[in-house]
């Protein structure tokens, strides 16, 4: 026999004989012809082949703190601690992704494209009410006799104004005035 039997492997390398086993099952161990076990080219396989989070644990660590130091120490992309924390933020975002399927399929979330039409519309809707509330007043105020205008006529021009938007309505051209009113914005120069 020129290795090792998979009980001397396995008390060599500290596995268990079934955790041997099944590395060979999986062609993680590097066999002679006879079947015994390569024990130095199987080690540096199963080194390549297996987790490093699995490594480590089978160290007896944790992490990158505690121990002898250089065995624990952070080596780069390949570490335990790296891969550890990758396999975490992607059990995390696995998890909001389900929750947020989840309120989507009760009705929770809403779409924000959507959303925005809908705000954007009510807050124009509103911007015109705001406006035009006041006509009302301004045409009281148009045809109301003041005693130092003389009103026989009314008013040509009417208008009502919020300082940014300012409504002007044309009484004195009725062919005009049956294209609405002309709702302009103050520039400062009108």
């Amino acid at each position: 026999m020129e290795g090792l039997s998979e009980r001397a492997y396995a008390a060599r390398s500290g596995l268990s004989r079934g955790a041997v086993q099944k590395a060979r099952k999986t062609g993680r161990l590097v066999l002679y012809p006879d079947g015994s076990i390569n024990a130095a080219a199987s080690d540096a396989r199963r080194a390549e082949t297996t987790d490093p989070d699995q490594q480590m644990r089978a160290q007896g660590g944790v992490g990158t703190g505690g121990g002898d130091g250089a065995a624990n120490a952070v080596s780069g992309p390949g570490d335990s601690a790296s891969y550890l924390k990758a396999r975490t933020a992607l059990t995390v975002y696995q998890a909001q992704e389900r929750q947020l399927s989840i309120q989507r399929k009760k009705g929770v979330l809403v779409d924000r494209a959507r959303a925005e039409t809908l705000v954007f519309r009510l807050a124009r809707q509103e911007r015109d009410v705001w406006v035009t509330s006041v006509e009302e007043q301004s045409e009281g105020y148009a045809k109301s006799k003041l005693k130092w205008v003389s009103n026989d006529e009314p008013l040509p021009f009417l208008y009502e104004s919020t300082g940014q938007i300012t409504r002007v309505t044309m009484e004195c051209a009725p062919e005009a005035r049956q294209f609405g009113s002309a709702i302009l914005t103050w520039t400062g120069f009108w």
